[in-house]
Parts: C-alpha cells; sequence; structure tokens
C-alpha cells in the first residue's frame, strides 16, 4: 500500500480560491459584454497600467519587435515553430474526409471542416511565453482556420517582443497587446473594434481559464485548464538530482503550480526533498517555485508499478514524466494524462518549448476525458447523407416510420411516410406507421 510523505493543499482551500475568481470574472465579462472597447480599455489601465488608442499592434510596431530579437533568437524560434507545425501537419493528415455507400442507393460521410475564427491567447505576466504563440497559432493555421487572431499582455510597459515576433512568424492574421480576462472576452463576445471569434485557446492564469470556462458555449474552447500540474514517476534507475530538477523546474510557473513525485523507492523519496531543498537556495524562481513545493508538493512511495500507474491515473496530471527502468511499462498500460514523456533524455521542458508536442493540456484531470491542444481541437466533423435511388429511400423510409412510431413523432414519422408514398408507390395513410408488406 502506496504511503504520502509529503501532501498537498486541501481540496476545500482550493475551492475557496474558484469561487473568488469565478465572481470576479463573471462581473468583468459583463461588463466587457455591456461597455466593449470602453470597458476593455478601463481593464487594461487597471490591471496592466496599459492604454492606448487601438490595441491592435501595426505592422510596422510587429516588424520593430521582431527587429529587436537577435538572429539567434530568431534561428531558435524557427526552429521550434518549424517542429510544431511538422507534428501538427502529421497529425492533420490523419484526419480524412470519408465517403461510403452502407447500403445500396445510400451514401454517408463526413467531412472535416476548420472553424472560420480562433482567438489564441498567449500568456505573458510573469514570463513572456512565447512559446504558446507556437502552440496555439500554428496549429490553427495548419487545421486550415482563416482568421487566427492573437492577444498577449503587455511586459514591462509595452509589448512582448518575443511573444509578438512568434505570433507574426507563426502566422497570426491580428495581434493585440491586451492581456487577462479582457483579452478572453473582447476575442469571444467582440467589441467595436474586435470581431468575435468562433473558438479560444491558449493557457493563462485562473482569471484566463475561469473566463474560458464562463464563456464556453457561445465560443469553443480547447480546454478546462487550470495550474501546471507535473507527476514524476520514477526509481532507482535515476537520481534524485534529477527528480528534484524536474519537480522545480514545473514548479515555477506559478505558486499554486502542483507537483508530485511517485515512486517505488522510499530511499529516492526522501533523498529527492533534500535535494528540492537544496536546489531552492539556488534557483532564481525559487519564489514560486517553493512557494508551489510547499503548499501543493507531494512525495508518494509504492510498493510496485502496478500501482504506480493506478495511483497516476487517479490523479490524472497534465505533465507526466517517467524516468524507471521500464518506461514502456507505463505507456502500454496508463490512461489519464496531458503527456507522457519517456525516459531520462526527455523532460517537460522540451514539450513545452521545442519538440514539436502541444503544450496545451488538460488539468484537474481532465485527461479522464480529454486530451491536450492539436489541430483537431480546430476542426468540425460534419457529417452528410446521399439517398440515390428510389428503392433505397422507400426501404430507409418503412424503416424510419415504424420507429418514430414507436416514439410517438408523428411528424418525423410522417416524413419517412411522404416518401415512400412518392418513390415506393404505398398508399401509406397520413402520419401513419408502415407496415411490413
Amino acid at each position: 500500500m502506496a504511503i504520502w510523505l509529503k501532501k498537498g493543499a486541501a481540496t476545500e482551500q482550493r475551492a475557496d480560491t474558484d469561487r473568488q475568481v469565478r465572481n470576479v470574472v463573471e462581473a468583468t465579462l459583463a461588463d466587457i459584454e455591456q461597455r466593449g472597447d470602453a470597458a476593455i480599455r478601463d481593464l487594461s489601465i487597471k490591471f496592466d497600467n496599459w492604454d492606448r488608442e487601438d490595441y491592435r499592434l501595426t505592422e510596422a510596431e510587429i516588424q520593430a519587435c521582431v527587429d529587436t530579437l537577435s538572429m539567434q533568437d530568431r534561428t531558435d524560434i524557427e526552429f521550434a515553430q518549424a517542429q510544431v507545425r511538422n507534428f501538427a501537419e502529421i497529425q492533420r493528415q490523419a484526419l480524412r474526409d470519408v465517403e461510403v455507400e452502407t447500403l445500396p442507393g445510400v451514401v454517408l460521410g463526413h467531412k472535416n471542416i476548420p472553424v472560420n475564427a480562433a482567438g489564441c491567447y498567449v500568456p505573458g505576466g510573469k514570463y513572456p511565453l512565447l512559446a504558446s504563440a507556437h502552440m496555439s497559432v500554428i496549429t490553427a493555421k495548419v487545421a486550415g482556420v482563416p482568421r487566427v487572431i492573437t492577444c498577449a499582455p503587455p511586459f514591462q510597459g509595452k509589448p512582448a517582443a518575443a511573444i509578438v515576433a512568434a505570433q507574426a512568424m507563426g502566422g497570426a492574421d491580428a495581434i493585440y497587446a491586451l492581456g487577462g480576462i479582457q483579452a478572453i472576452g473582447a476575442m469571444a463576445l467582440g467589441t467595436e473594434s474586435i470581431a468575435p471569434v468562433d473558438m479560444l485557446v491558449g493557457p493563462g492564469n485562473a482569471f484566463v481559464a475561469e473566463a474560458k470556462r464562463q464563456l464556453f458555449g457561445r465560443v469553443g474552447i480547447d480546454l478546462l485548464a487550470g495550474p501546471t500540474e507535473t507527476l514524476i514517476i520514477a526509481d532507482e534507475s535515476v537520481d534524485a538530482e534529477l527528480c528534484a530538477t524536474d519537480i522545480l523546474g514545473q514548479a515555477e510557473h506559478g505558486p499554486d503550480s502542483p507537483a508530485v513525485l511517485l515512486t517505488n523507492s522510499e530511499k529516492l523519496a526522501r533523498e529527492t526533498v533534500i535535494e528540492i531543498e537544496r536546489l531552492l537556495k539556488i534557483l532564481p524562481t525559487a519564489d514560486h517555485a517553493g512557494k508551489a513545493w510547499r503548499d501543493y508538493g507531494e512525495v508518494i512511495v509504492a510498493e510496485a508499478y502496478d500501482e504506480m500507474v493506478r495511483i497516476a491515473d487517479d490523479i490524472g496530471s497534465e505533465h507526466v514524466q517517467v524516468m524507471t527502468q521500464d518506461p514502456e511499462y507505463f505507456l502500454d498500460r496508463m490512461t489519464n494524462y496531458g503527456a507522457l514523456f519517456l525516459g531520462p533524455r526527455t523532460n517537460v521542458s522540451y514539450g513545452d518549448k521545442v519538440i514539436g508536442t502541444n503544450h496545451t493540456l488538460p488539468t484537474r484531470k481532465a485527461s479522464r476525458y480529454t486530451g491536450g491542444l492539436w489541430v483537431g481541437k480546430f476542426i468540425k466533423t460534419c457529417t452528410y447523407q446521399r439517398v440515390l435511388t428510389d428503392e433505397a429511400s422507400t426501404m430507409i423510409g418503412e424503416y424510419c416510420s415504424r420507429l418514430c412510431a414507436l416514439e410517438g413523432f408523428a411528424g418525423h414519422g410522417e416524413q419517412a411516410n411522404i416518401r415512400v408514398r412518392r418513390y415506393g408507390g404505398r398508399d401509406v395513410p397520413y402520419a401513419s406507421a408502415v407496415q411490413p408488406q
């Protein structure tokens, strides 16, 4: 039986925080819907100390941001974007339109149709997370979305140059220097100056995530994302320094980022806790990472691999890094995770920044029912049908008529009956079920 050497914050504490965020977001979205651009400006001034006539960046401003980057910076961004684009294109090729004659004269099919407009949010409050531009903009463009707009908050009083460059290089059609609830509300609801989108994607803080949740239904969203989560599954094939580094590397996302070590070695568990405390004394982002570890960090010691799989699936973590003698064991058996990182040679940071898989992933156990952002999220799979012969319409109509009678849907049944009369020559009374001949 597993033992917890360290547990994270209680569920009740998280629920209270969620309630407070929910109330703020609800009032803010109502204000944006009522006052449009005026509300956006007031919110931008209040939260980002950022005011301008038009929050959409001009081509000259975008180019100026690109020009601030060194050649190496641009080359690195191009490399990361090439990896994201390549994998997205491979995924897109897996989505195929189909058309098949399922019965003589009956043709069914589906088409994969991209949404018409997507809004991509790129976080940039604490850190200018330009990687989120690759993950959202490029994925939407590979999916075939005609209009892709982006929002990112200003960074230190001006547009975040690296983010803007990444958005532009990724193919964004319009770039706005807006952050937080105001950005999400503007893209989803529309204002006098910003046309609304059909879908919202991208990570963000608790307020951004809650805004997306409240707007879901009016627009589509990629997923409901909470704070970054990481789960390290390890045995004594790796050492404490590697485990501790990978835990703190994700805990630095924010003070509420859960970071969990799951191992079958109590020795490794205790050594990792000691190593985390050592690294927190030298890590530049120790303020965020240390608080996350203290409040939300967990250490679990299980007896064997099968128990580790059960616990990992119950946690359903966003990122799961497997550093064991047999990582394939977990790939073959785990079912609930956002993304797996198999073996010590890879890590979550590779996925976050450059390797090519998407870093917008499910949190808070959402991996039980959804994966992360990919081209398929921007695509509607829409069905169609044709009936080519009188005989086929009559045959299907007879079945449909009787099934509608079972449900008491007389109007539905008559849709079938009229075709049985016209194409089959049957004398069917109005709104009566067709009986077998």
